[in-house]
């Protein structure tokens, strides 16, 4: 509880102890009202002075209005007990709030304890404190033991374990070593780490993240847009027919049914209607159930760029995965050399010089099972064609190197393979001289993934992948997802799911699942793009909507259930809180509900509510 709070909370026992001793007291007239006002304005004046602004500032209709002129209604009639409680019972429901807000919010600042306050350069020998913006890209930066990796970089010297909790949610620390990528926010458990930069204080994974944390609030969900809509027409509506019930009944009693006006009568019916009419409830639970959902998710690695996200991602039916990188490790490996015309190292050599200027994982597999030195001096004339391969000459001779479409478009015969995975074919000039048998590695909670996407009400798996449809087919299989397509370029995949799309009916969204690095277009199309395993990717953060900070495919389930969760509170809150409303209103207009119901309408709904919305927080066990 911090300062503000502990003051409310010593108004609220001052007041309470006071109101009860007055009540208690036989006194009556002028000295019993001067009494019951010194605890009224001990809790109430914040709320007196805020209403008093708003009207200076022509923002009358808000809850402090309605308060301020509820309870000052009820002094004047003489009801200083129900006055002076109803200012008690609503800054009781006040601080609750505060509270639960402040609750939510300390998910938030865990994860905004990520940003390193320093940066360790070395000059002559001893280490010097810099701010992180100082850093260029290519300094060598220090990490001792303790300390937070300040910016991205690869480990030049060292060793040490990271922990990576606040960005991930998971509690395994990642050893690394030189050669190694790390990424800011990180805290280094171990050994002394020497890192050269690659990328600006501003650009690196830590000031990404905590600016996309700290902008969500600002992408409001649809239930949250007609909250604000309907509390902008609903205060000034519910003043104006609380003024109507206080003037018109008295005024037809008197002039058409002659009888006398019970003024006092129907005053008191109106303040009632007023307190009763308060929309705290709806105001306050339903940004704070989507706020305290962002919060909870942060928590567990899983980082929302929006309320409206979260509500659309409650909506998902069908989810697509990318394969590589996603459901599989896109750790490649050659498993095998078949139908070779030349030696299987003259090949493999042959192979790894042509691919020697692509990132690709099967490149990079490629260089690893020549495992020598490559000469990029022997390599000239480089083509890469997209979804075929690469045409490249080495030593003077062409080597094409690719799929079974690349040997086609050079008018080359590929053989077949027998076994499943990735098979690169290899022609050199113009004469198929074999293929390498490539394969990829499923993740170890892929499977288990795919059925708790099914479990949580996901009725339709589907993969999207360019590799050989032996392949595919064999990973959705072993997978259990319901649908794959193979074969396919970028620009295929974003096509796809452009079909996919048009195939959901009623309310029914999309997901489309990636890597982050080479799925942006496809990320940005699907109704919610999440981003797998994207520590320190910038494509993923940029293009997706959801971003999981790990690599593990179990928290797609686990985020589509925040989701619904999240959902399910907001839709609850708002059923209740209206309809208690609309029942205690009825009550109120015809006399049945005294001041004591308002407050519980009020308060008793909007406690109520904050505890029902701060449930959202607890997503661990889900």
């Amino acid at each position: 509880m911090n300062k503000k709070q502990k003051k409310v909370l010593i108004r609220i026992i001052v007041a309470s102890v006071m109101m009860v001793a007055i009540a208690l007291l036989p006194v009556k007239g002028w000295l019993r009202f001067g009494l019951f006002l010194i605890p009224y304005l001990v809790i109430g004046y914040d709320i007196l002075r805020k209403a008093g602004k708003g009207i200076l500032n022509r923002q009358v209709f808000d809850e402090n209005f309605l308060m301020a002129v509820a309870t000052v209604g009820a002094i004047a009639l003489g009801e200083y007990t129900e006055g002076v409680a109803v200012m008690l019972f609503y800054q009781i429901g006040e601080l609750f709030q505060s509270y639960a807000v402040g609750k939510s919010r300390r998910n938030i600042s865990e994860l905004m304890d990520i940003r390193p306050d320093y940066a360790n350069i070395e000059v002559n020998g001893k280490l010097e404190q810099i701010d992180p913006d100082e850093v260029e890209i290519g300094c060598v930066i220090v990490v001792q033991p303790g300390e937070k990796v300040p910016i991205d970089g690869i480990v030049e010297e060292g060793n040490a374990s990271l922990n990576t909790s606040a960005l991930t949610g998971e509690s395994k620390p990642r050893e690394v070593q030189p050669g190694d990528e790390v990424i800011s926010g990180c805290i280094n458990m171990t050994g002394v780490l020497r890192i050269r930069t690659t990328k600006e204080f501003g650009e690196s994974t830590v000031s990404k993240i905590l600016d996309l944390v700290e902008n969500s609030s600002s992408k409001k969900s649809r239930s949250e847009n007609f909250i604000t809509k309907f509390a902008k027409y609903y205060t000034p509506a519910v003043c104006y027919g609380a003024l109507a019930l206080a003037v018109l009944p008295p005024l037809v009693q008197m002039l058409l049914l002659g009888q006398s006006a019970a003024w006092g009568d129907w005053i008191y019916r109106a303040l009632t209607f007023l307190v009763i009419s308060c929309p705290c409830a709806l105001v306050i639970s339903i940004p704070l159930s989507f706020f305290a959902g962002i919060g909870g998710a942060s928590h567990e690695g899983v980082l929302v760029k929006g309320s409206n996200y979260l509500e659309t991602l409650s909506d998902v039916r069908c989810v697509v995965f990318d394969k590589t990188g996603t459901m599989t490790q896109g750790v490649f490996k050659v498993v095998g050399v078949h139908h070779n015309a030349l030696e299987e190292k003259e090949l493999l050599r042959l192979a790894a010089h042509a691919e020697c200027h692509s990132s690709h994982p099967i490149s990079k597999s490629l260089q690893q099972a020549y495992g020598e030195e490559i000469n990029a001096g022997a390599v000239s004339d480089v083509e890469e064609i997209g979804g075929n391969g690469v045409i490249a000459k080495v030593d003077g001779r062409t080597v094409a190197v690719g799929n079974a479409k690349l040997m086609r478009r050079i008018g080359v015969e590929a053989k077949e393979c027998h076994k499943v995975g990735t098979v690169v074919h290899v022609a050199v000039d113009g004469e198929y001289s074999g293929h390498i048998l490539i394969a990829d590695v499923l993740k170890p909670a892929a499977k288990d993934a795919v059925r708790a996407l099914h479990k949580a009400g996901i009725e339709r798996t589907v993969m999207l992948t360019g590799d050989d449809s032996r392949v595919a087919e064999s990973v959705a299989a072993e997978l259990q997802i319901d649908e794959v397509h193979s074969e396919l370029l970028p620009a295929d995949k974003v096509e796809m799911v452009e079909k996919l799309l048009g195939e959901q009916k009623g309310k029914a969204k999309l997901a489309f699942v990636g890597d982050g690095i080479n799925d942006a277009p496809v990320l940005s199309r699907a109704d919610v793009g999440i981003a797998m395993g994207a520590l320190g990717s910038d494509a993923a953060i940029e293009a997706a909507d959801v971003v999981l900070m790990d690599d593990d495919p179990l928290k797609i389930a686990k985020a589509v259930r925040i989701a619904r969760k999240c959902l399910r509170i907001v839709h609850q809150n708002i059923v209740f809180a209206l309809g208690v409303k609309a029942l205690c209103l009825l009550l109120g207009a015809l006399g049945i509900a005294n001041m004591w119901v308002a407050i519980f309408a009020d308060v008793g709904v909007m406690v109520l509510a904050v505890l029902n919305a701060i449930r959202t927080l607890f997503v661990s066990k889900l």
